[in-house]
């Protein structure tokens, strides 16, 4: 489990295709005190941690990953979020994240806002009823407040920190990116659809 707040962002240092699956080497100012088997969020997206050296660590995304997320277009040189796993009983900063990522977006603009920056994203339209205005979102695996919220598209205002220290910064318009929905707004529509006698996930 994790709260959307980035720890630090790493350099994909190399990328290889195995199979069906892509393994990733990844360098960040935490990777050093990973270990094997550890749960870390990379873009919001939930990988374990195979092996570590010196500052490098490894992870591979499976094909059910790329099929859902946006590692498929991960190339050597980009920058990624870091998160570790929260402490049970630690304060929860952003909101309760699980890693797993529900969808790809897309970047649709970016807009200097003198001193803050405002992104708007695309999501689609099939989860509509998971995202409310002032709600949370995970994107990229930062936690941040939905406003201006359509069928298939919201904005979000970035501050300043935010912008510096994580990789929103590098998202461009048609850029892919991670989107997990409030784990519990899903709880929620899960229940109403079965009460109504729905059989949808």
């Amino acid at each position: 489990m994790f709260t959307g707040i980035v720890e630090a962002t790493g350099l994909i240092r190399q990328v290889t295709a195995r199979g069906g699956n892509i393994t990733f080497e990844v360098t960040s100012p935490l990777s050093a005190g990973f270990r094997p088997d550890q749960s870390v969020a990379h873009d919001g997206v939930c990988l374990t941690v195979e092996s570590v050296e010196d500052h490098t660590h490894r992870v591979t995304a499976i094909r059910e990953t790329l099929d859902k997320t946006a590692l498929g277009e991960w190339t050597t040189g980009k920058k990624v979020n870091i998160e570790r796993a929260m402490v049970l009983g630690a304060r929860l900063d952003g909101h309760l994240v699980q890693g797993h990522v529900d969808a790809r977006g897309r970047c649709l603009s970016v807009e200097d806002a003198d001193g803050s920056w405002r992104y708007r994203f695309s999501f689609p339209a099939n989860f509509s009823s998971l995202m409310i205005e002032k709600g949370s979102i995970c994107v990229n695996g930062i936690s941040l407040t939905a406003f201006d919220v359509t069928v298939d598209a919201f904005s979000v205002a970035i501050i300043p920190y935010t912008y510096e220290h994580t990789n929103i910064r590098d998202l461009r318009p048609g850029d892919a990116l991670n989107l997990e929905f409030d784990m519990i707004g899903k709880y929620v529509a899960r229940f109403n659809t079965l009460r109504s006698g729905g059989t949808s996930a």
